[in-house]
């Protein structure tokens, strides 16, 4: 089974929940904004909002800089 995430198809073990992709990605969940299935979510949401078979993500990473 697997998700989109990014137009990319990533292959994910389920049950998932986005905290767990994200961290199976090598990504923090609060360096990270994500809109799940065309909806933005809130980083308190990651560890409860569950992913489901080819649900889409769109991860983008946030960079501090000057």
């Amino acid at each position: 089974m697997f998700v989109i995430a990014n137009g990319e198809t990533v292959p994910t073990e389920f049950p998932c929940t986005i905290e767990q992709f994200l961290v199976r990605r090598a990504l923090l969940p609060r360096s990270v904004v994500v809109e799940h299935n065309g909806e933005a979510v809130a980083p308190s949401e990651f560890v409860e909002r569950a992913l489901a078979a080819e649900d889409r993500l769109e991860i983008v990473r946030i960079v501090a800089g000057g």
